[in-house]
């Protein structure tokens, strides 16, 4: 299976597109070290919404690396921030700039087709099916992205994140009641900063499903991994630090199922 799916009852819908960390052996041939280490996974995010469940939520999470193809990506691979730095569909480096393929194994064009085909298109597939489901059953579906990274990554920002880092696509992806909701949950707290349409505005997923002119409403969630775990390899998971997190997480993931349902 190219992914893991779980179907709720409610009209909420978790993506994980970036916590894969399968790459298939073909590919992890042509592949330096640095690909093995498998340093910007959004690291265990099911772990840490595993409450889920209990919510009645759908979800749906990635099993290829972002290494393989970047599933938050348009198919297109254009920039989804012009002028600034980002990785792209088939990233040829990491997020510190190392390499991802021993010299002249990069994928070409049409490798990057393939990949689309096989890796990108069964994700999108099921992400659009499960939007559909929900709707026509609800009326109304809200996608929840979810995703971490790093604290710090001087490639792309200066200095520390924000702890959570919300994005609407500058408010065109949700209704503006949806994020109110969700966000003066996080607002609610001390632990944690946060910014809304920042740095991070929404993927491809938060800005190419999320249209609430058809009720599909779509919020980003990009969340610092100091929060909930060790940054350094082997990134351990921190119970410790996670309770806290999943306290703040959990009321903003209900905020939004009460939304769907209002």
């Amino acid at each position: 299976m190219d992914f893991r799916f779980n179907a709720g009852s409610i009209p909420l819908l978790v993506s994980m597109p970036h916590v894969g960390t399968d790459i298939p052996d073909d590919i992890a041939a042509l592949m330096t070290p640095a690909a093995a280490e498998r340093q910007d996974t959004d690291w265990h995010l099911p772990k840490l919404y595993d409450f889920l469940g209990e919510l009645g939520a759908s979800t749906l999470s990635a099993r290829w690396s972002r290494y393989v193809i970047d599933l938050n990506r348009p198919a297109e691979d254009s920039n989804l921030y012009p002028g600034q730095d980002t990785t792209g569909l088939c990233p040829i480096d990491t997020f510190h700039r190392e390499p991802l393929y021993r010299e002249g194994c990069a994928p070409d064009a049409a490798e990057v087709q393939r990949r689309l085909a096989a890796y990108w298109q069964p994700y999108h597939a099921q992400l659009r099916a499960e939007l559909e489901r929900l709707l026509s059953l609800h009326g109304r579906v809200v996608l929840w992205d979810a995703h971490s990274i790093a604290s710090i990554v001087p490639r792309f920002f200066e200095g520390k994140l924000p702890d959570l880092n919300f994005g609407t696509a500058d408010g065109k992806s949700c209704a503006p009641e949806l994020s109110a909701a969700v966000v003066a949950q996080a607002l609610a707290q001390e632990h944690y900063s946060i910014a809304v349409n920042g740095r991070f505005k929404g993927g491809h997923i938060t800005r190419h499903y999320g249209r609430p002119a058809s009720n599909v409403h779509a919020i980003q969630l990009e969340m610092c991994q100091s929060t909930y775990m060790d940054e350094q390899a082997p990134y351990d998971y921190r119970v410790d630090l996670a309770a806290q997190a999943q306290a703040v997480l959990r009321p903003m993931l209900q905020a939004a199922a009460d939304w769907s349902r209002t």
